[in-house]
């Protein structure tokens, strides 16, 4: 194990829980996107990771995959809105808020930790060049 693997990987950590939270806000801001019934609803989108060289402890996570939510969704009888079809119905995405909540919580915390673990790596790194100093 190098001595800046630290870093690395708690950076890996940081990029996989960014972009899981990029996705958790794409779904959210897209909940109540509204389509005709003869569209595809807006998928949610849902992250992937994966571990890189597990157990050799440089390895990290990446992102493997981005994976798709129903494009059916589900359908709502709605007669006075402007893409309604001649049943009255249209079509919003299959998320579930509180589900969206969860998962922001998770990858929010999960972001917290391996910036703390960043922090604390750089401040041991600097302390060891001040003792280098002295």
């Amino acid at each position: 194990m190098a001595i800046f693997d630290t870093l690395g990987i708690s950076g890996s950590g940081l990029m996989v829980h960014r972009k899981w939270l990029d996705a958790v806000s794409d779904n959210i801001s897209n909940i109540n996107t509204v389509r005709r019934t003869d569209e595809d609803a807006f998928q949610q989108r849902f992250v992937v990771a994966q571990s890189v060289d597990y157990g050799s402890g440089s390895g990290g996570v990446r992102v493997a995959r981005a994976e798709f939510g129903d494009p059916q969704g589900r359908m709502v009888y709605q007669p006075d809105h402007p893409l309604a079809d001649e049943e009255g119905y249209v079509k919003y995405p299959d998320i579930d808020l509180g589900d969206q909540m969860t998962q922001m919580m998770i990858a929010q915390r999960g972001y917290q930790a391996n910036l703390a673990v960043v922090e604390r790596a750089t401040n041991m790194y600097q302390a060891a060049l001040q003792l280098g100093k002295g």
